[in-house]
């Protein structure tokens, strides 16, 4: 089995399809109509990263100190850096063992969703190819 390009241009729906799932977890989905499967990715990533807001409060968002952990927290949503720059003074510290489990769960959100935005762009993607049996 092989695929080829249709006469469309995929990449207009392709890169609306990354940024609507990296704006609204899940918003590439809906983007291709599939409502069912957005709402639960939206609940299960939004949930994670809410899940270590709270086990570690919002001061596990640093983007000065810890700043690897920053960049994978950013691919939750762009709405991470709004906490980003609330935080950035150091004004919520956290010490021990609950900023540890809050920057790995919110962590785990951010590289849950950018594994749904690859799917959702890979998906958009197979949309537009035509299968050609041979």
């Amino acid at each position: 089995m092989t695929y080829r390009k249709t006469e469309e241009n995929p990449w207009p729906l392709i890169f609306l399809v990354g940024l609507a799932g990296w704006f609204l977890p899940g918003g590439g989905y809906l983007v291709l109509k599939e409502t069912r499967r957005a709402l639960i990715i939206f609940v299960a990533v939004t949930a994670t990263f809410a899940t270590g807001l709270y086990i570690g409060s919002i001061g596990v968002v640093d983007p000065i100190g810890y700043k690897l952990w920053y960049m994978v927290q950013m691919m939750s949503s762009p709405l991470v850096a709004i906490i980003g720059y609330h935080t950035q003074g150091g004004g919520f510290p956290v010490y021990g063992r609950p900023n540890e489990m809050g920057q790995i769960y919110t962590s785990t959100a951010g590289l849950l969703n950018l594994l749904c935005i690859v799917n959702a762009v890979y998906m958009a993607y197979i949309r537009k190819t035509q299968d050609v049996e041979q």
